[in-house]
Parts: structure tokens; C-alpha cells; sequence
């Protein structure tokens, strides 16, 4: 079930209304009900492997916390993570493993014996999977308290509003919050509902609207000339962040309607001043998940300097491979992972804080810039079908000419531009200067109800009302 459809608004509605009518001891069975019901309008059959592991990682954590051998509690973890990683590799990677085993043995003139499966990708599958792992994780470090409520451990897993796409909780965040009676909340139901309306506006205005023009460039990148393909590499930069960032807002603010906290996932990324400040800004359930599991475990930054960068090469390779099994992905990843270590390595040696604040602003302006350029230059290989197009869009960059716009042409040009410079405009005010210009919240009832009335009114005559799927589904 899409969030940009009919159909989910019904079954919000409907699942809302039934959590704050119905006794608060019923409460998880309403959310846990409807959270499968969600799941299973995807693909119904795989509900069966996300309740397989839910058995085995309730069990495990159990376990885990009861036995006093250090021998036993590190296996019941690694059964634990195994099972986990173990489906998730099956489902996302047995046939691209299988198709490079093909390759090898084709050299060699052998017969690969292994067939190819014809499989989907359970929706969601890498989100989910890492949400449970880091419950196991933190009972085993003593962080947490094993889960006795198989009920309320299932819906920790299974908690629709960011089932599918994060983002990625703890269970020192979320846990204790299905255990805890919230009552209708005014100012959180309509705090989450803004949020909300904002999510869709980033949606269906501006990633649908860009995806427009991005598709039919980058389906056909031999065709296009420097020109066009800049346009559509910095406009898919919005898209992604607006499609990913959407969905996280729609999320965030469904849960919020309910009572829920879950944790932020962007802050304005593209006001990043270098690389570590954009990872620090962008999918932060995901990057700090990598970070304390990955990172700190291999040492961090508390080994020699070598080994520092390649724990830092190391956790943005397997980001690249998490996201699909795909070597465009694991080429971003790559990108990522060597900008992180040259920034590393350069950052003893760039300018400091100038006592002249005009300097300092042109200075982040000039740093943001350049972060923004080579975030963009990675988010090709993100985005291209392929490795093939991808170096097929680097290379055609050098020949810069006029062109005419492709998609819904000058009119959909426009639009897109129009919904960019919206979403700077509410993003600088939130970064620089954010006591000022409260629309959604402002005391003023006019300014307040005047800029949602706005926004639903942008919404209807400018989004993109198609049912596009969100991008980050597919991980």
C-alpha cells in the first residue's frame, strides 16, 4: 500500500480513528492487525518470512538475556544475525552472486549449474532487517531488556508507519513507546498532520514532478548532451532527497498523530558544508546504524590511521551494497566511502573560522557548493540503469549545447523549477533562521491556516497524481 494513494488515506483514517476509540490494552493488536494487513498488500505470502524471523529474534533476545555463558549468548546472537542477514542475501543477492559466478565460469568454458530464481524482493526488506538486528545487538551488549510481549516485539518490527522505508529504530526508542498509553493529543495530531501534508507536498510536487524530466534523460542517456544531463543529475539530487525525505516526513508525522516519536532521518542535507556534514545530515537512521554496529566495532577512529580509513572505505562499501544488488550501488557507495577518507585527510588543512563573518559566509557557501557537486556527481551511478549509462553520462557532460527539455516540456521545466525554489525557500528559513516565519505553527490563525490552505492548494494543482512508487521501496 503506497502512502500517495486513495487507499492509504482511507486506511489512516480508519486505523487512527479505531487506536483512540478502542481500550488502550487492545491498542497493539490494532496497530499490529493493521501493520500486516499494510505489509500484506504488497506480496501476502511474505508476511511468512518477516514472522520467521520475528520467532527467531524474539526467542534469541530472550535467551540472550537469561544465559550467563559468554560462549552461548555470542551464538545466540550470530544464529540470530545469520538468520536475518541470511534471508536478506538470499532474497537481494543470490542471483547477482550467481550471475558473477556465470561470468567466471563463462571464461573458463564451464557450465554455471545454479539456476536463476524468479523472485521479488520482500518490500522494505533491508529496513526491517536492520531494525531487528539492532534489537538483538542491543539486548546482547546489555543495552536493552529482551522483549517478553510477543505482541508488542512484533510491532516494534512490523510498526506500519515506517515498516517499509524507515527509518531504522532502536529499540531504546520505540519499544518503550508501545508500552506506554498516549491519549488523543491535540497538538500532536495536528503537528503530525502538517508534517504529513509537507511529506505528500515533497512527494507528489516536487520528486514525482522532477522524476519527469530525470526519466527521460537518464533512459536515454546516448541522447543527451552536457546540457540536459547536468540539469538532470542536480534535479534527480531533489528528487531522491524529496522522494526519501517524503516518505520519512509522511511517517514521522503518522506516528506523531498517534502519540508515536519516532526518530529524525534528514536535516537539510543540502545545506551540508562537506561530506561527514552531509552523512551527518542525510538518512541518519541509516548512517548512524552503520556507525555503531559497523564502524565502532572495526575500531572507528581509535586505531592507526591507516586502519581509520579503511574502516571508513569499509562502512560506505556495504552502504553501497545494502541499498541493491546492483554495481552502480556499490560504485556510489565506493565514491562515498573515498570522499569521506580524502576529507579525512585533508580537513587538518583547510581554512579555519575567519574573525570576518562576510568570509565566513562566502567560505560555507563556496564549501556547500562543492559538497553539493560531488554528492550530485555520486548520485549518477545511483541513478543510471546501468554502469554502462552511467559512464555513458559522464562522458557525454564534456559536450555542453542547447536542447529541448523532454517530459511535459517547458511547461513541466517550469514547474519543476517553481517546486525547487519552494522547497530552498522553507528549508533556508529552517536552517538559518528558524524563529521567523512560522507558517504552519504561527500564532497568527490567518498566516497559519493561509499557508496550509496554500500548500494543499500547490498540492492539487501541481502534483503528480500517478501513484509513482516510492524510490527507497525497492530496498
Amino acid at each position: 500500500m503506497l502512502f500517495n494513494s486513495v487507499a492509504f488515506a482511507l486506511f489512516y483514517i480508519l486505523v487512527t480513528t479505531l487506536y483512540f476509540v478502542c481500550p488502550y490494552r487492545f491498542r497493539w493488536v490494532i496497530l499490529l492487525a493493521a501493520s500486516c494487513y499494510f505489509y500484506m498488500a504488497f506480496v501476502p505470502i511474505y508476511i511468512l518470512i518477516l514472522g520467521f524471523t520475528i520467532v527467531i529474534d524474539y526467542i534469541a533476545g530472550i535467551y540472550i538475556e537469561k544465559e550467563q555463558d559468554p560462549r552461548k549468548r555470542k551464538l545466540l546472537l550470530v544464529v540470530s544475525l545469520i538468520s536475518n542477514i541470511g534471508i536478506l542475501a538470499f532474497f537481494k543477492y543470490f542471483n547477482f552472486i550467481n550471475l558473477n559466478i556465470d561470468y567466471i565460469f563463462h571464461e573458463f568454458n564451464w557450465h554455471n549449474p545454479i539456476p536463476y530464481l524468479t523472485i521479488l524482493l520482500p518490500i522494505g526488506l533491508s529496513f526491517h532487517t536492520f531494525q531487528a538486528m539492532s534489537y538483538t545487538i542491543e539486548v546482547y551488549r546489555g543495552n536493552h531488556k529482551a522483549e517478553k510481549h510477543f505482541g508488542i516485539y512484533s510491532l516494534y518490527v512490523m510498526f506500519y508507519p515506517q515498516l517499509v522505508a524507515g527509518p531504522i529504530e532502536r529499540p531504546q526508542n520505540i519499544l518503550y513507546q508501545m508500552h506506554t498509553k498516549y491519549p488523543f493529543n491535540y497538538q500532536l495530531m495536528t503537528s503530525g498532520l502538517k508534517m504529513m501534508l509537507w511529506g505528500f507536498f515533497k512527494k507528489l510536487v516536487i520528486a514525482d514532478r522532477l522524476s519527469i524530466f530525470v526519466n527521460s534523460v537518464y533512459n536515454n542517456p546516448d541522447l543527451h548532451n552536457g546540457t540536459t544531463i547536468v540539469i538532470a543529475s542536480l534535479f534527480f539530487a531533489v528528487q531522491i532527497y524529496c522522494d526519501f525525505s517524503g516518505y520519512t516526513d509522511i511517517a514521522i508525522g503518522c506516528a506523531k498523530t498517534m502519540g508515536f516519536d519516532l526518530m529524525k532521518n534528514f536535516n537539510r542535507p543540502y545545506f551540508a558544508t562537506n561530506i561527514q556534514d552531509f552523512w551527518r545530515r542525510w538518512h541518519i537512521s541509516l548512517s548512524t546504524w552503520f556507525r555503531d554496529y559497523l564502524y565502532i566495532p572495526l575500531g572507528g577512529s581509535k586505531v592507526s590511521t591507516g586502519r581509520r580509513y579503511l574502516n571508513l572505505f569499509i562502512i560506505f562499501a556495504v552502504s553501497g551494497i545494502w541499498h541493491g544488488a546492483n554495481y552502480t550501488y556499490i560504485i556510489w557507495g565506493a565514491l562515498h566511502g573515498l570522499y569521506s577518507v580524502v576529507y579525512v585527510i585533508i580537513k587538518p588543512y583547510l581554512r579555519k573560522e575567519s574573525e570576518n563573518e562576510f568570509i565566513n559566509t562566502i567560505t560555507r557557501m563556496g564549501n556547500t557548493v562543492i559538497t553539493i557537486g560531488f554528492v550530485t556527481f555520486a548520485w549518477i551511478f545511483f541513478r543510471a540503469n546501468s554502469v554502462g549509462d552511467a559512464f555513458t553520462v559522464i562522458r557525454n557532460l564534456k559536450s555542453f549545447g542547447a536542447r529541448p527539455f523532454m517530459g511535459d516540456g517547458v511547461s513541466n521545466f517550469a514547474h519543476s523549477l517553481l517546486a525547487i525554489a519552494i522547497l530552498f525557500a522553507v528549508e533556508y528559513k529552517m536552517e538559518f533562521i528558524p524563529q521567523r516565519f512560522n507558517w504552519f505553527t504561527s500564532r497568527n490563525i490567518v498566516v497559519r491556516w493561509g499557508s496550509i490552505a496554500l500548500t494543499v492548494f500547490l498540492l492539487l494543482i501541481l502534483g503528480v497524481f500517478n501513484g509513482g512508487q516510492f524510490i527507497y521501496f525497492q530496498f
